[in-house]
């Protein structure tokens, strides 16, 4: 299978990648974390200008204006913006909550939400069941007379204070069964209440409490049972996260080799020392074994299941739990020695890797445990 990327995808790797070097350092990072400390749920500047490159309509169909791109023009950002550890709401809004309205929306929502997105002038968050990696709802609707009842809760929804409207999962009693669905809701409505707060690894959260939320029959996003739309979201909202912690991890094992090449010990630089070459060598095949199962996911994450398996391929679910499982991993082991061959420095917020260590625990603590998804994999092998 040929993973090589088109020449469209590296243009946009490479200017991405330019934009970060020039704006967002890591001593610039800390300026727009000090405004997040100061009360910003994210940076204005960064996210206009992020839309300015194209990086926000991504998702978003050409007929609705934006640029039609799929799992790997995703990848290649994602994986830039988490080498810079970028705390801006990519994988909400312009990945996962863009691809819900692309998919489900109305013509009127599509409209109404899909160009402001794109444009960075407004934020949408999902709200699929409390976590990344959850599919099940934490929330509950109630049909009214001219509408819907939300209720329930979900913690550590990711960037919830900067969003104006949450695409929200919750499970609808029919009949004798139950079904899940999505609803297109204001972040700012009566009933809904948010906790807000900042994550280990600098980023903006809340958790969010629906209280007899009242919203429209139009807020309703698709018909029927949306169950496989949500399982698809969550897909989705698990890959762009290890592409992400991919470009952390590639970051954290370069900046372990240059610091070992210039610390001395005993008159020498640590790079000198086989033991520390072995341990660096095992990072970056860790690295490179988690590369291989988020390309392959991606080469997957725009295909369903059924689609898939007619082809004898694996299938998407599959590959995104693979993925997990060695991404987590990768994540802990590149992450712990990363940390362990900076020494003492490794864990003060002076230097870089200690944000990577926390942005690369945060991945795990998103996304669920290895032995989580191994089980996931072995049951849907087994299937």
């Amino acid at each position: 299978m040929d993973f090589s990327f088109t020449e469209e995808q590296t243009l946009l790797a490479e200017s991405v990648q330019r934009y970060l070097d020039d704006r967002y350092s890591f001593e610039a990072r800390k300026q727009w974390l000090k405004a997040m400390g100061d009360g910003a749920a994210h940076s204005p500047t960064v996210w206009n200008e992020l839309a300015g490159l194209g990086v926000l309509a991504l998702l978003v169909p050409e007929k609705d204006g934006g640029l039609g791109g799929g799992a790997f023009e995703t990848l290649v950002v994602a994986q830039a913006l988490g080498g810079h550890m970028v705390v801006e709401p990519f994988i909400s809004s312009a990945v996962v909550a863009t691809r819900a309205i692309a998919m489900l929306g109305t013509p009127e929502q599509r409209a109404q939400w899909l160009p402001a997105m794109a444009e960075g002038k407004a934020i949408v968050v999902p709200v699929l069941g409390g976590t990344a990696a959850s599919t099940d709802a934490a929330v509950t609707a109630t049909v009214t007379n001219d509408g819907w009842r939300l209720n329930g809760k979900a913690r550590a929804v990711y960037h919830a204070p900067a969003a104006q409207a949450f695409v929200v999962a919750a499970r609808v009693a029919a009949g004798e069964g139950t079904a899940d669905t999505l609803f297109l809701v204001s972040a700012n409505g009566a009933g809904v209440q948010q906790t807000r707060y900042i994550t280990v690894d600098s980023q903006s959260a809340a958790d969010l409490a629906f209280n007899n939320m009242e919203v429209a029959a139009s807020a309703r996003l698709g018909d029927g049972d949306s169950s496989t739309a949500i399982a698809a979201l969550a897909d989705l909202a698990l890959f762009t996260l290890c592409a992400e912690a991919l470009g952390s991890m590639e970051q954290a094992v370069a900046l372990t080799v240059d610091y070992t090449r210039n610390r001395q010990q005993f008159g020498m630089p640590l790079a000198r020392f086989q033991v520390l070459q072995h341990r660096m060598v095992d990072m970056q095949t860790h690295v490179e074994q988690a590369r291989s199962l988020v390309y392959l996911a991606a080469s997957l994450i725009d295909t369903g299941d059924s689609e898939a398996q007619a082809q004898g391929s694996t299938s998407r679910t599959q590959a995104v739990a693979a993925m997990q499982v060695l991404v987590l991993e990768a994540a802990r082991y590149v992450s712990q020695q990363a940390v362990q061959l900076h020494g003492g420095m490794g864990v003060t917020d002076e230097m870089a890797i200690s944000h990577h260590f926390k942005r690369l625990l945060a991945t795990g603590l998103r996304c669920g445990t290895a032995a989580q998804h191994l089980d996931r994999y072995a049951g849907l092998t087994a299937a």
